[in-house]
């Protein structure tokens, strides 16, 4: 069983920053291929971003790519998303997200792929 646990989120203006954590445990971490989820209020969760096992492979959807990064720190069991430049849209529930994976280099963007979740973080952006 693997525990994930989102932390960072908060109430952060238009333009600014904001970096999120997850810290995992219960497995060894690189045998997972983590990701960002998001729900906005009355929409359905949506994918934000993936990293590979070994952090080599990213990938992101279009309406955050260039604004947001996705990172891992292996010794540390904890994937990061740092957000800049948010916009009021970036508004939503964010969802940390593990698969376990042989394959070293894949990314996944389908809820579907990915067998555990953490309970979410609340990122709220105003004017």
């Amino acid at each position: 069983q693997v525990e994930l646990v989102e932390s960072g989120g908060g109430l952060v203006h238009t333009g600014g920053s904001l970096r999120l954590l997850c810290a995992a445990s219960g497995r060894t971490f690189t045998t997972l291929a983590m990701g960002w989820f998001r729900q906005a209020p009355g929409k359905e969760r949506e994918f934000v971003a993936a990293i590979s096992r070994s952090g080599d492979s990213r990938r992101y959807t279009d309406s955050v790519e260039g604004r947001f990064t996705i990172s891992r720190d292996n010794a540390k069991n904890t994937v990061y998303l740092q957000m800049n430049s948010v916009k009021f849209e970036d508004t939503a529930v964010y969802y940390c997200a593990a698969a376990v994976t042989s394959v070293t280099y894949a990314v996944y963007v389908s809820e579907n792929a990915y067998h555990y979740w953490g309970q979410g973080t609340q990122v709220t952006v105003s004017s």
